[in-house]
């Protein structure tokens, strides 16, 4: 079976690297961004199947590059996460994304994998 690329952009360090540990023994290539920006060159050169993505980022707000993201690679599983509940959901025309407070649970985790 060949291994899913994942690819974390959050600015929370830990939060990173306890997904990127749990993750890889679940198989997956791990690659993990701290910044939007970074993670959006990540993006372009990794070519993830999943992307965990946090709003609250030292250079921006993750969720509004949800759309372009979903349009270059429309059946990407995109995971957009936050600690704070967003006021607005963001659009997006795709089935392939979804809306995760943290704290996560080792079920959601599981669900990101499906």
């Amino acid at each position: 079976m060949d291994k899913k690329k994942v690819l974390i952009i959050d600015d929370e360090v830990d939060f990173c690297l306890l997904m990127q540990f749990y993750l890889t023994k679940k198989n997956c290539e791990v690659s993990i961004s701290h910044m939007l920006e970074d993670g959006l060159d990540e993006f372009k050169l990794k070519n993830p199947d999943i992307i965990i993505l946090d709003n609250n980022l030292p250079d921006g707000l993750g969720w509004p590059a949800a759309k372009n993201i979903l349009a270059q690679k429309p059946e990407i599983q995109l995971f957009l996460i936050s600690a704070n509940k967003p006021s607005t959901k963001p659009y997006v025309d795709n089935t392939h994304f979804h809306i995760v407070e943290k704290p996560i649970s080792i079920l959601q985790i599981d669900n990101f994998l499906k």
